[in-house]
């Protein structure tokens, strides 16, 4: 399976190169796409992204297009990076392309879009920020109808927001399970969902937004990006704007801005778990099964070693799992084990290991030098 996946990456970096080599050539921008669409019998949507793909590529994602001549990534995973770097300078871009060497190998599309995110927000995070306000007031609600008496409602929401939302509609669908319940739990959501934007149902319980941001950006003395776990990194004025505006939905988890370690978790809050299990959430921030972004606070905390078999209740045995990644590792031929470094070493059926490591909760920053 890996030798093809990485013959047909390999394959997929000819064809961008002679895509490039073809826009280059030809005199009339605008009819590129269609006669690629045309040549390849596809859309001319997906003409004309193949076509804006070849040329970030070839002209300013230099490391990235390595990457896809070896096999190391797709033309997918690619495409994360072109998507993320494509509002930068050309200058931000290389920054980042390089940036990201190192950091493709072994990674799912998801994980490449956020670690690109992630460089796009440290090369350039005035733009950032700034793309974050304009986002804002482009939020929108789309009706799409489907076939077969469906319909789809789309609403583009500010990400604190939209977090709230899930949350308190996904803790509502999970108290009406059980007693006789036949929906499912997606089913569940969806109608909660549908009763409370109808008013057939009232908000009866609280959610919870967690923001990580260093006390220093918090006090407002630096600008340093927050993060919103299963969503990524926020500029500052956002996460100071949450914590000042958001009343009870947010919860501040105050970081150090050096270290990166937990300063104040809060104590104000609806239905406290034991602490443990509220530092095992700050501390994995989202689900620990490599590519999984399910936050931590909304997933399971799970005994490495079971607690059946002599497993402590302890912070280095307690692990973030999602509910599907809890159940996976009960599975025959999986096993879950961490060592005092706090990595987690997931085995599979057939015997590959896949190591896991909680990150940071705020970026670590050099002190500042002495006076």
């Amino acid at each position: 399976m890996r030798d093809a996946e990485v013959a047909r990456s390999r394959a997929e970096a000819v064809q961008v190169r002679a895509v490039a080599r073809f826009a280059a050539l030809s005199e009339e921008s605008r009819g590129v796409g269609a006669e690629v669409a045309l040549t390849l019998a596809t859309t001319e949507h997906r003409a004309q992204r193949m076509v804006a793909m070849a040329q970030a590529s070839t002209t300013r994602l230099p490391e990235t297009l390595a990457a896809l001549d070896t096999g190391t990534i797709d033309s997918y995973k690619a495409s994360k990076i072109v998507d993320a770097t494509n509002p930068l300078s050309d200058e931000h871009a290389a920054a980042v392309d390089a940036a990201m060497v190192g950091r493709l190998d072994g990674r799912n599309p998801s994980s490449i879009r956020r670690a690109a995110v992630r460089q796009v927000v440290a090369v350039d995070p005035d733009g950032h920020a700034e793309r974050a306000r304009k986002r804002r007031l482009e939020r929108s609600v789309q009706l799409v109808h489907q076939d077969d008496a469906m319909s789809t409602l789309i609403a583009d929401l500010p990400t604190d927001t939209a977090t709230a939302i899930y949350g308190r509609v996904d803790r509502i669908a999970k108290t009406l399970r059980g007693g006789g319940e036949t929906r499912t739990l997606e089913q569940l959501r969806t109608d909660v969902f549908a009763e409370l934007c109808l008013g057939h149902r009232t908000a009866e319980t609280r959610t919870e937004v967690f923001v990580h941001v260093a006390a220093t950006t918090l006090a407002g003395v630096d600008d340093h990006p927050a993060e919103l776990p299963g969503h990524g990194p926020v500029p500052a004025w956002l996460a100071r704007h949450l914590a000042t505006n958001s009343g009870s939905v947010l919860r501040k988890v105050v970081t150090d801005p050096v270290v990166g370690t937990v300063r104040d978790v809060g104590r104000a809050r609806y239905r406290p778990p034991a602490a443990l299990a509220e530092w095992v959430k700050v501390r994995d921030r989202e689900c620990r099964m490599p590519g999984c972004h399910r936050p931590s606070h909304v997933s399971d905390i799970d005994h490495t070693q079971d607690w059946a078999r002599g497993g402590k209740t302890s912070a280095d045995n307690l692990t973030g799992l999602c509910r599907r990644h809890h159940r996976l590792k009960d599975l025959p031929g999986w096993h879950l084990a961490t060592d005092n470094t706090g990595a987690l070493h997931i085995t599979t059926p057939t015997g590959n290991v896949h190591t896991s490591r909680p990150a940071p909760l705020t970026d670590p920053r050099p002190a500042a030098p002495p006076f």
